[in-house]
Formats: structure tokens, C-alpha cells, sequence
């Protein structure tokens, strides 16, 4: 990790300066709780309280870069009725680069949690197979580090690297669980760590789990299904039946008044209409289930 999204310099640099910020972020943390989490699960090899002051020192970056050229151009102009609302966009923005900071571990978890559910039923299947056929569990998880899965490949890969080097097979499994932010995967391995330690057979164990995790990706397509309708209503509604209302509202009220409709309101509502589109394919996009079929 050589560099984060807003960071004016490379990490090593902004980690340097925003080091004058640490007494800062040593009590903003405490407002985060799980940021210490999320770093470990979005493998950000950096601590909690450092993080936190690169947020800041982001945040402080943006509002100088911002509030300074605007407000020399203000007062080069004589604009000087105009310093509330630069001051309060420098501190708007500010604001936002120090949250997307914060919260961009978030979306690398939500990401990463992404790729391994979609691939998650297809590995246990090959897992199930494998181990119906005889082979161990350890040659299994190696096929599984060595299949097309994606992410969920490089978790089995770092289980059996543990196991290669002396782990335990149930610690090196535990040890995925911890810092893996899937719940499903979370849950599958768990269940498997206890079979192992009750001594029972994991061929019904992941048979079990195979079961279950198809139903569960069949009641979100369900649900994925039912929340399309609202949202092709909203879409017709926003889109469509709104503006054709509104723009003949305007032309009827413009020629019974004799006022012409000003230009810019057609191209306000254009760009209302194409930034309303691209939130309701932002926001299926969003409620898509991670399922891959």
C-alpha cells in the first residue's frame, strides 16, 4: 500500500506530516470503534490512530488548498460579501475528504465481501467433492488456493501457508475467520473448525452448508426480484412522467403569462433527470446480491 485515495503525497510522506495530528486522532478513534477492524480485514497494514490522522491531515489539506486561492480572489475583487460562503465550502469539502477517508477501509470490506460470496457455494461444492472422494482436508483447501476463486482463492492459500509451516489445521482456519469480513464465510468456517473438533464427518458438515447457503442466495434473489418494482416506479416517476409534467406546466404558464421560461431551467431539470439516473443504477448496482450463476 503506497497510496490512498486524497492523499496529496505518497503514504510514507502524508504518514510524516499528518504525525502532528496523532494527538488528535488518538481520541477520534474512540468515535470508530471498528476502524481498527476494518484496516486489518481490508489488509491495511497501518494502525487505527495513524489512519485516523491521515484522515485529518486530508481533511486540513483540502480546506487550505480550497480556502486560500478563493479567498485571495475575493478579496483581489472586492468580494468580500462572498468569505461565509467560501468558508463554508472549503469546510463542506473538508469535511467530506476527512469521511471518505475515514470510511474507505468500509469499501474496501464491502468489496472484498463482494468476491468472496459470489464464489463462496461454487468452492464449497468443489471442497464437497474432494472430500467425498477421499482426499484430505488439507489437499482439498491446496485445490481450492489453487482454483479460479478469486479472493476466496488467496484466503484457502494463506490457511494452507499456515499449515504448510506447522499451524494447526482448525488455528489456521480460526485465523481466517477473524480477519475475514464475509459473514457467510465466517459462519462456513466456523461450523467446519467445530466439526473438526467434535470429530465429525465434514462431508456432512459441507453438504449441510452447500444446502443452506443456496437457499439463503435464493431468498435474496427473491428479495433482490421484489425491491426492482419500486424502484422501476420511482424511475418512471422521477424520470419520466415528472419532467414531461413540469416542462408542460412551464410552456402552458409561459404562454398564458407572457414570460418566457428562462433557458437554464430545461437545462437544470437535463441535468436533475441524468443525475437521478445514475443514483438508481448506483443504487440496484448496490442491492444486487453477490451471487454469480
Amino acid at each position: 500500500m503506497k497510496h490512498l485515495p486524497l492523499l496529496p503525497f505518497p503514504l510514507q510522506t502524508s504518514l510524516k506530516i499528518s504525525h502532528h495530528f496523532i494527538s488528535i486522532s488518538s481520541k477520534l478513534v474512540k468515535f470508530f470503534p471498528n476502524l481498527s477492524l476494518r484496516l486489518i480485514q481490508a489488509e491495511m497494514p497501518i494502525k487505527d490512530r495513524e489512519y485516523a490522522s491521515l484522515a485529518i491531515f486530508a481533511g486540513v489539506f483540502y480546506f487550505i488548498v480550497i480556502f486560500s486561492p478563493l479567498s485571495v480572489i475575493a478579496l483581489a475583487k472586492g468580494f468580500v460579501n462572498f468569505a461565509p460562503v467560501i468558508l463554508f465550502s472549503s469546510l463542506a469539502i473538508s469535511l467530506v475528504s476527512f469521511l471518505y477517508m475515514i470510511f474507505y477501509p468500509n469499501l474496501i470490506v464491502a468489496k472484498k465481501t463482494r468476491e468472496i460470496d459470489k464464489n463462496l457455494i461454487f468452492a464449497l461444492r468443489h471442497l464437497l467433492v474432494q472430500i467425498k472422494s477421499g482426499i484430505t482436508l488439507y489437499d482439498g483447501l491446496v485445490s481450492l488456493a489453487k482454483g479460479n476463486y478469486g479472493l476466496l482463492s488467496k484466503e484457502f492459500a494463506k490457511a494452507t501457508n499456515s499449515i504448510s509451516t506447522g499451524t494447526d489445521e482448525i488455528e489456521a482456519l480460526e485465523e481466517l475467520v477473524y480477519k475475514n469480513p464475509s459473514n457467510y464465510f465466517r459462519r462456513i468456517i466456523w461450523q467446519v473448525s467445530n466439526s473438526m473438533r467434535a470429530g465429525a464427518d465434514i462431508a456432512v458438515t459441507l453438504e449441510v452448508l452447500v444446502s443452506n447457503l443456496s437457499q439463503d442466495q435464493m431468498v435474496q434473489i427473491r428479495k433482490y426480484g421484489a425491491q426492482l418494482s419500486p424502484l422501476a416506479l420511482m424511475y418512471m416517476m422521477m424520470a419520466v412522467i415528472m419532467p414531461t409534467l413540469g416542462i408542460t406546466f412551464l410552456i402552458v404558464f409561459s404562454a398564458f403569462s407572457g414570460k418566457p421560461v428562462p433557458e437554464a431551467i430545461f437545462y437544470l431539470i437535463l441535468v436533475m433527470i441524468v443525475v437521478f439516473q445514475f443514483s438508481i443504477i448506483g443504487a440496484i448496482k448496490n442491492r444486487r446480491p453477490a451471487v454469480d450463476l
